[in-house]
């Protein structure tokens, strides 16, 4: 599945999704977040159609950015049926981020 770029329109109905999905917030003019990318994109491949890759744009989307603590970026929250279940902030490896959306 290909990673997906939320808006406040659609992210709680992202969110409620069955599989999980991990939710990136990021800015463009961010050098770790843009080092981050790639990472995701392996991650993406790796587990294909079982969990979702979204992307924010703090710039863009300030509200959900506040609404869910996002203090510093890249900070990636992984939300199962709705709920958050686990953050991780900072650069980091597939390795790091695909045992979260693994059960």
């Amino acid at each position: 599945m290909a990673i997906v770029h939320l808006k406040t329109d659609d992210f709680e109905e992202a969110i409620k999704s069955e599989n999980p999905i991990l939710v990136d917030f990021w800015a463009p003019w961010c050098g770790p977040c843009r080092m981050l990318a790639p990472v995701l994109e392996e991650v993406n491949t790796t587990l294909g159609d079982n969990v979702t890759i979204g992307k924010v744009n703090v710039d863009e989307e300030p509200e959900l950015a506040a609404k869910y603590g996002v203090l510093s970026i890249p900070t990636m929250i992984v939300f199962e049926k709705g709920e958050a279940t686990n953050r991780l902030v900072g650069l980091r490896s597939a390795s790091d981020i695909t045992p979260l959306l693994v059960k």
